[in-house]
Formats: C-alpha cells, sequence, structure tokens
C-alpha cells in the first residue's frame, strides 16, 4: 500500500476541515480551497512550511515523533487519528508485526471460546474481516446464507467487509447501512496505515474500491475510527429487528484478530430474537443463496 500518498491525503484532508478561527488565527484574502493553508498549519505546528510541503508530498522519511505529535495537535486529532499519523509517519513503526499470507484457522482455544459462549452471538475474525470462527446464532445472524463450516474451510472463507459492500442481503441486514459502512472503511483505514506491507488487505481494498463506488467515496474522506463497541440494529428475515449491542476482544497473539460479542439487553424483544437464532443452525432454508464470500464449493453449488 502507497503510505506516502496516503500520509500526503491525510494531512490535506484534516487540514482541509479546519478554519483559521478555528485554531486562533484571522484569515487574510479570499481562499481558493477550503481549510488552512499549508503555511498556517506549519506555522501552528512550529515547523517550516517548506518541511511541512515535503510531509503532504510524501518525502517526510525522517520525520520525528516530535514532529508529528506537534502536528497532532495543531490539526486536533483526536487518538485513533494520531495514532494513525504515527503510523503513516514514522517508518520505524512498520513491520512490527509479522506480515500475514491468508487468514490462518482460529486455534482450538478460540473455537472452544467461542462454542462456550451462551446467550452472545460470539465470530472471531482477523484484521482483513475473514470470519475464523462463529457460534450458530452468529452464524445465522449475520450469514446465514453461508455455510456454517464456511470459516473452517481451506479457501473462500467469508468475509464481513466484502459482503457488507457486494451482497444485497447482508446490506439489507443492516437498519443504518450507511453507519456501518463508515465504521468499516474508517477501521480498514486504521489497519491499512498500521500493515503496509499486508498484500492480501491491500487486494481487498482493491477489490472495493473497483467494485463500490459507496466504498471508494468513503476511502477518499479518509475516515479513522478503532471501534470496539457499539450497538447495531438488524432486520433479520427470520426474527425481525433486533438490536445489539457489541464488544471487540483482541486476541493476544499480534496477528491483529478478533472476537466480537453481540449481546441483548435482558428482558427485551431482542433478547428473545438472538435466543431463537442459537435454534437456527442451518440459515439456508430461511435466507436467499448469495455467492458472495462464500467458499468455492458453494458458489459452484449455489
Amino acid at each position: 500500500m502507497d503510505t506516502a500518498g496516503d500520509l500526503g491525503d491525510f494531512l490535506r484532508g484534516r487540514r482541509a476541515r479546519l478554519r483559521p478561527e478555528d485554531v486562533g488565527l484571522t484569515s487574510h484574502g479570499a481562499r481558493r480551497v477550503a481549510g488552512l493553508r499549508r503555511e498556517e498549519l506549519a506555522q501552528l505546528a512550529g515547523i517550516s512550511t517548506s518541511y511541512y510541503t515535503r510531509l503532504e508530498q510524501g518525502h517526510g522519511r525522517n520525520t520525528s515523533p516530535e514532529i508529528v505529535d506537534a502536528l497532532a495537535r495543531a490539526l486536533r486529532l483526536d487518538d485513533d487519528e494520531t495514532a494513525h499519523l504515527r503510523d503513516l509517519a514514522l517508518p520505524r513503526r512498520r513491520g512490527r508485526t509479522p506480515a500475514m499470507s491468508r487468514s490462518r484457522p482460529a486455534r482450538p482455544g478460540v473455537r472452544q471460546l467461542i462454542a462456550a459462549a451462551e446467550g452472545v452471538a460470539a465470530v472471531a475474525m482477523d484484521r482483513r474481516g475473514d470470519v475464523l470462527d462463529w457460534n450458530p446464532p452468529a452464524h445465522a445472524l449475520l450469514a446465514g446464507h453461508c455455510d456454517l463450516g464456511s470459516p473452517h474451510a481451506a479457501a473462500g472463507r467469508p468475509n464481513l467487509y466484502r459482503m457488507l459492500f457486494l451482497d444485497r442481503h447482508t446490506r439489507d441486514l443492516h437498519v443504518h447501512w450507511g453507519e456501518e459502512a463508515r465504521r468499516v472503511v474508517a477501521s480498514l483505514r486504521l489497519v491499512a496505515g498500521r500493515h503496509p506491507e499486508d498484500r492480501p488487505l491491500a487486494e481487498l481494498i482493491g477489490e472495493l474500491l473497483m467494485k463500490s463506488s459507496e466504498f471508494a467515496d468513503l476511502w477518499a474522506r479518509h475516515p479513522v475510527l478503532n471501534c470496539v463497541y457499539g450497538t447495531k440494529h438488524f432486520h433479520h428475515p427470520v426474527v425481525g429487528r433486533i438490536e445489539l449491542s457489541f464488544e471487540a476482544v483482541h486476541l493476544a497473539d499480534d496477528c491483529g484478530a478478533r472476537i466480537l460479542f453481540y449481546s441483548a439487553e435482558p428482558g427485551t424483544a431482542s433478547e428473545a430474537a438472538l435466543r431463537l437464532l442459537s435454534t437456527v443452525t442451518d440459515g439456508s432454508a430461511h435466507h436467499p443463496a448469495s455467492a458472495v464470500g462464500r467458499p468455492p464449493e458453494a458458489r459452484a453449488a449455489g
């Protein structure tokens, strides 16, 4: 992935969202484009305009952590955005984790944990959105039109990010699809900046850029968010409307894998719906067939 180009895009985008009055500067003359001028941001960060210009052009290979932090303060970045800026601007941070080839199966301990989870939908996924394992309610909730055992196949594991943008049934599943799409793109931006060596991740992003104009539009805005908890609203073809809280638990093996747990507030209709989904182990009778995110043998059969 082109981290130098990403750095320039990120700096320009964040500079464009600030106005002089936002940072205590007086605006002089008409502005051809929105946001701060390069010289204004350089002044706020305490660096020369020429040095900042080189950064936007992707030539800041020897940027110091102090300069990056000064830029983050000048741009008024939040914690996630600051971490992303460091990933893009500090090359010595890159490659700190081993490059992954293709997704690997969930290890036995993770599968046992997911199988033992009761009253919740649990899904293990890698940093690219490939499903490594799920329990029956998570399968029925998120992708009942895929085979229950598809995450354990050697190839063609379901990818929840690809399905969100390219599978119409997954799109229909999310009541607030636009919100979920922004959340996914912001998460992918963060991961891509952290792992520029990940070729399969770059291939996934390239595929989505080519096949989904909505993904391309969101990607160009360069959103960044480390989303580890929140609420999602689903319109499920079997149980109807369901509101679930989710928590992400990252696995301590430095590969970026995590388990997402979906739970419902006790005593609600959503809890009853989630309990019903626990009994649905074969979603094929309830979900229209889809080829997106399915293993090769399932696509051939469909």
